[in-house]
């Protein structure tokens, strides 16, 4: 689990100290804080660090090795604030992790990437790596650089209402969709449409892809165009993912009009098991192809999605995919079902809405 710390800036107006407080106590793990505010976090529950008698965590400004030994207390954790000026100084962090620092918080002056990838590679399982930032932006980037991330942020600021946005980065939860089968009952060639290919800058795997459909209340499993085959090369970054005007589930609470898609956008990726993750799209293609529709049955409604007519275009099942050329009547293909409407995206569950 990735680790928030909230540190006070000490010239802050005691006011805003206390806002600043009453928040992070919600939401970080650790607060950080000088010796003449440590008065302010009486009572608090949160582990306590800064360099002063009394911190569950002693920090210390790491310039050579008495700076971690003199701060040694019995059953105290410490951690090493590095400043990262030059590559040189990066083995600074290295020393500290040799001197029995638990962690080691990088404060980056100029490159913030490079410098935080050489040390979750020289430092991982060793002790915890710990990012300074001071956005949320940053604090994204601290926690998925080297694909493993930091082990966590000090986040220091002095906007109480940006410490929740951090931590929703920070602490964010994977998010689990419920998939369920839908019977085939018919297949029905359709002329010509404009098709939506999603690129993406992440590579899927086997059974997983993208939720569409022609009704937001049900949404198919498209698989990515991973599965070998003959006559051309697997482009696992892409979704093959039907007509202009289907719908996409973009995030757990929203859809998107595929018609709306650009670069840079967010995306969510789905497995068979309904795991998902967030990747960016890099390129969305819009062509003119032929195309089919399968119409299903599930829970005693129907749903029907319309996909390029291709035999690279696959459907996920319980067993693995099958191609939109190969599916017949009776086949069964992974969906998620929901009831309710859905207002520019937004699911609204009261609202009753018929779409056919």
């Amino acid at each position: 689990m990735k680790e928030l710390w909230v540190e006070i800036p000490e010239e802050l107006p005691a006011n805003l100290k206390e806002k600043l407080l009453a928040s992070a106590s919600e939401v970080a793990d650790v607060l950080l804080v000088s010796a003449s505010d440590h008065s302010l976090t009486k009572g608090s529950k949160k582990a306590i660090a800064g360099n002063f008698e009394g911190a569950n965590i002693r920090t210390v400004e790491f310039q050579e090795a008495d700076d971690i030994l003199s701060a040694r207390v019995p059953a105290k954790d410490i951690a090493a604030r590095v400043t990262i000026y030059t590559g040189r100084d990066e083995a600074k962090a290295t020393d500290a992790a040799n001197l029995g620092a638990r962690y080691v918080i990088l404060g980056c002056t100029n490159w913030k990437t490079i410098p935080l990838e050489n040390m979750v590679a020289k430092l991982r399982n060793r002790v915890k790596v710990l990012m300074q930032v001071s956005s949320p932006e940053e604090a994204r980037l601290a926690i998925e650089t080297l694909q493993l991330g930091a082990d966590g942020v000090v986040y220091r600021t002095d906007n109480p209402e940006e410490i929740r946005s951090v931590a929703s980065i920070i602490k964010k939860t994977p998010v689990r969709v419920s998939l369920t089968e839908a019977e085939i009952i018919r297949v029905k060639p359709l002329g010509t449409g404009a098709r939506v290919c999603v690129d993406t800058c992440d590579l899927m795997r086997p059974r997983e892809g993208v939720l569409v459909g022609s009704q937001s209340s049900g949404l198919f499993l498209v698989e990515s165009e991973t599965i070998e085959n003959p006559h051309v090369e697997p482009r696992p970054f892409r979704v093959n993912a039907g007509p202009v005007a289907s719908y996409l589930l973009a995030a757990p609470d929203r859809t998107r009009y595929l018609s709306e898609l650009k670069s840079g956008d967010e995306v969510m990726i789905v497995d068979s098991e309904g795991n998902t993750r967030t990747t960016n799209i890099c390129r969305v293609k819009i062509e003119w192809r032929p195309m089919i529709m399968l119409e299903t049955r599930s829970g005693g409604r129907n749903y029907n999605i319309i996909l390029q007519n291709a035999e690279t275009v696959r459907l996920v099942t319980k067993q693995g995919s099958k191609s939109v050329s190969e599916i017949k009547p009776g086949d069964k293909v992974l969906a998620r079902i929901e009831t309710g409407g859905r207002h520019f995206g937004t699911k609204v569950e009261e609202e009753s809405v018929i779409e056919r």
